[in-house]
């Protein structure tokens, strides 16, 4: 499994235009067969923060998600436009002795 957090950052006035691709954004990747998880967040403090934090089954789904039209859509053409700033990070689980993946 491989995760993705991304901080997102919109230029003031812009929330609800990026809450609108989030939300088509989210109901896109969902139906993706290698996403396990994805969800947005939106700061309490600062409204016009947002994070995002998504999981899929390997690095091969990721790559698939990221060359999807929903994706040049969404974030390419539409999030990246109003953004201020964005810090993305990868992640892999640790694997804990014990524990069943």
């Amino acid at each position: 499994m491989i995760c993705v957090a991304v901080t997102y950052v919109v230029l003031p006035n812009r929330e609800e235009e990026a809450i609108d691709l989030f939300i088509k954004l989210t109901e896109a990747t969902l139906q993706e067969p290698g996403c396990r998880m994805y969800h947005v967040h939106r700061s309490r403090q600062e409204p016009r923060r947002f994070f995002l934090y998504e999981q899929y089954d390997d690095e091969k789904a990721l790559e698939a998600h990221r060359a999807t039209p929903h994706f040049e859509q969404y974030v390419q053409r539409g999030l990246f436009r109003i953004i201020e700033s964005r810090t993305p990070d990868t992640w892999i689980p640790l694997q804990l002795p014990g524990r069943r993946r």
